[in-house]
């Protein structure tokens, strides 16, 4: 397990989890204009007009090419559209969707309400509604939500350590909500305009939050008697760290954008979302340890060990690389 941790933790970095956006935003009259940011690292010499293609309304026409560009973690496009006709019932996206990615559509009018979809590889094209749907956007932001922490590896890896340490279901699901409720006081603060912190240095003081709590699993496992803060209340840990980890949550949720006059309900469905992605994975590890105990205790001990080095090095890694590249 340390092994394996060791070898993803150089291509990985904070809030990686970060979906396509690609928006149809009607500039005047009939003239719209479709842009995308794929968040994918080009091949080296291919054509970024090879990457993807994009899907237009049947009542539009393209002006001229579309012009891409491709950045060492993004492909960026756009093309100018002439549309005569209501887009009710037409179909706008990408071709495809690169690296299986997650995709946020937006349909922006002059007039009316914004509609947005969620796309994925398999269905990479949305349908615009004649009205568009209230509880799409709770359920797109809660599927985002939910894999930010399933593939967003250092939030992952703190959930992780959080568990190992406290070891209990209830003391581990009460920290996991002061986690949850933590981070979505700042995530909320800084989407709203009355908080912030530069990236660079809340990417850092998260990787610093997972080292912390590697070595408070390393202490108890040495001295597992010993009281501290953080064994006597992991809920009150896991609440400042969470206060950090909403900044992080916010950078993400910046990069795909909050759905005009949909603000709350996506930042709701987001958070709960992100409980719904912790208690699975609290689950899981649970799960295995108690599997561990039974059929095989003699190796608990030295994987928990095994795992503890591996968070440790992987964030001790993340934290170094943060603050000096």
């Amino acid at each position: 397990m340390a092994l394996l941790l060791a070898v993803v933790a150089a291509p990985l970095a904070a809030d990686e989890l970060r979906p396509a956006v690609v928006e149809l935003t009607e500039r005047e009259a009939g003239q719209w204009t479709l842009e995308w940011k794929l968040p994918v690292a080009a091949t080296p010499g291919q054509s970024a007009a090879m990457l993807a293609r994009p899907v237009i309304p049947n009542v539009c026409t393209m002006e001229g090419e579309p012009v891409q560009r491709a950045a060492p973690l993004a492909l960026y496009g756009s093309t100018r559209l002439q549309c005569s006709g209501a887009l009710a019932d037409q179909s706008f996206g990408l071709t495809e969707l690169l690296g299986s990615a997650d995709a946020i559509a937006r349909m922006v009018p002059l007039d009316g309400e914004v509609q947005s979809f969620r796309l994925t590889a398999a269905e990479p094209i949305a349908t615009i509604a004649a009205a568009p749907d209230r509880w799409q956007v709770a359920r797109d932001y809660f599927l985002i939500g939910t894999e930010h922490i399933l593939l967003g590896w250092d939030h992952l890896l703190f959930v992780i350590a959080l568990v190992l340490l406290v070891g209990k279901t209830w003391p581990v699901v009460k920290a996991a909500t002061a986690f949850t409720v933590a981070h979505s006081i700042t995530l909320v603060a800084t989407t709203l305009g009355y908080a912030g912190l530069p990236s660079r240095a809340v990417e850092a003081l998260i990787a610093l939050s997972i080292v912390f709590l590697a070595v408070e699993l390393a202490g108890k496992l040495r001295e597992p008697d010993r009281e501290t803060w953080t064994r006597r209340a992991p809920w009150l840990v896991a609440f400042a760290f969470g206060l950090l980890h909403g900044f992080g949550f916010a950078g993400a949720l910046a990069e795909i954008g909050l759905p005009q006059g949909e603000i709350a309900a996506a930042l709701v469905a987001f958070n709960v979302g992100v409980e719904a992605g912790q208690l699975l994975v609290i689950a899981a590890v649970l799960a295995l340890l108690a599997v561990i105990n039974r059929a095989l205790p003699v190796i608990e001990g030295p994987a928990i060990r095994a795992a503890t080095y591996g968070i440790g090095i992987i964030g001790s890694f993340w934290m170094f690389e943060r603050v000096l590249l």
